[in-house]
């Protein structure tokens, strides 16, 4: 791969998405399509990565330099077929490397493909990537004769025998560097719609006497998305993908098919996930965690050893050290909580530090919005939170201080000190027994 260049096309409108957002930015597993088939091409140890976009697509433009800065960006002004995108690049083309052409809206491509592809241009000018699809119908067959494609042939095309070809076209196709501009330039467009298809460089190749090898991958790598229906059919195939990957990595999966992981998750070893779990973006749980059921984690952190949940949330910015624990119906934001701190039911800590075994009481929420600014609040190191507190940031609560229950607390609270924010209570002895005899009702 150190002298291959991988282009992928992504100037398609998605029409039958039926959304004002590009096709390429619709996420399976968290992550936008195209983002997928940039991140493999990474992966793979390409030379260089370029892409071909609509006009007037800066939203497309942010996403690719968002995963990889340096990879060209070139515009399709004109939707003129396959090969006439490949040629928007032809200054890349220019260079020499060999060329792998992949689509922005096949996010399951792996960057070991990639590799197959690159590695099969040892042997010839070009590459095509076949699969054996269940139900073949509707695909163009790769015809071969002596181990050589000799012809991509569109269904509509195809002989009776052809049909029966279960070899079909997967659409990627790699060129070896010295041919692939001149192949491609000399693709015409003398057919039904007046466009450019890069398959036809395959019958070129052919005419050339140069040789054209197959590579095949599985039906479900190569799956592109042109619908919500396969779109909802890729999400499932990466969880299945991943939750696989998940098991043999050394975690505990109780439910595996109720787990939904993001593209980017990172588990450790001995990680137990009880069901209904939902994983957003850019979450890491480290060694020995378990996460209980019906949590939902995105942008977290969670250490070594602790326990979240059931029925948790953890927003982007938490961050758990080991052994910590957050129970039911506890949200935390923007939030880090020391070694052996617990909040372990029904509250909210936000834009807070919460000190080495503190307890957070239930119904404790730090105040952290006053609307206008987010300010924070300092929980000490083995400070006691009452429950039902309101801690009104910013505000600091020192090491091994006491906040009685039901306060609201406005002022700092020293080390080792007792804070009670709550009204005094006043008893009337009698009250309710005159009560009832003023109103005629009898005790109940």
């Amino acid at each position: 791969m150190a002298s291959t260049t991988i282009l992928i096309l992504a100037a398609g409108e998605g029409t039958r998405m039926r959304s004002a957002l590009p096709k390429v930015l619709h996420k399976v597993g968290g992550r936008t399509l195209i983002g997928h088939v940039v991140e493999a091409a990474k992966a793979s140890g390409a030379k260089a990565l370029d892409v071909v976009i609509g006009p007037e697509r800066d939203d497309v433009a942010a996403e690719i330099r968002h995963r990889a800065a340096g990879a060209g960006i070139h515009v399709q002004r004109e939707r003129l077929g396959t090969a006439h995108a490949v040629l928007c690049a032809k200054r890349t083309l220019g260079q020499g490397n060999d060329l792998i052409v992949a689509f922005g809206d096949t996010p399951l491509v792996r960057a070991e493909t990639f590799s197959m592809l690159a590695d099969s241009l040892k042997d010839a000018a070009v590459a095509v990537l076949g699969f054996r699809p269940t139900n073949p119908h509707g695909y163009g067959r790769l015809i071969e004769e002596n181990g050589n494609l000799v012809a991509i042939r569109e269904e509509k095309d195809t002989s009776d025998a052809e049909k029966k070809i279960t070899l079909c076209n997967a659409g990627i196709m790699a060129f070896a560097g010295k041919y692939a501009l001149t192949l491609i330039e000399a693709i015409g467009n003398d057919n039904a719609k007046r466009e450019y298809y890069l398959t036809d460089a395959v019958a070129l190749a052919r005419a050339r006497n140069l040789n054209v090898t197959v590579r095949e991958a599985p039906e479900e790598e190569v799956m592109g998305i042109n619908d919500r229906a396969q779109l909802a059919e890729a999400e499932a195939e990466l969880q299945r993908r991943m939750r696989k990957a998940a098991l043999e990595a050394g975690v505990t999966l109780v439910a595996p098919e109720t787990v939904f992981f993001s593209a980017d998750t990172k588990l450790g070893k001995d990680v137990t996930i009880e069901p209904n779990v939902v994983f957003g973006p850019g979450v890491l749980v480290k060694d020995g965690a378990t996460i209980k059921a019906f949590s939902h984690l995105e942008g977290a952190e969670v250490g070594e050893g602790a326990s979240v949940g059931p029925f948790a949330r953890l927003r982007p910015g938490t961050k758990l050290g080991a052994k910590t624990k957050i129970g039911n119906f506890v949200e935390v934001k923007a939030a880090t909580f020391a070694e052996g701190a617990k909040a372990n039911h029904l509250s909210y800590i936000g834009d807070a530090s919460v000190g080495a075994k503190a307890n957070i009481g239930a119904g404790t929420i730090t105040c952290n919005f006053d609307g206008f600014d987010k300010s924070k609040t300092e929980i000490g190191e083995g400070a006691f939170i009452g429950s039902n507190s309101a801690l009104v940031a910013p505000v600091k609560i020192g090491a091994g201080a006491y906040v009685g229950s039901g306060s609201v607390i406005t002022d700092d609270v020293p080390a080792d000190a007792l804070a009670l924010g709550r009204g005094k209570q006043a008893v009337k002895e009698g009250w309710a027994a005159s009560e009832r005899k003023r109103r005629g009702k009898a005790a109940k």
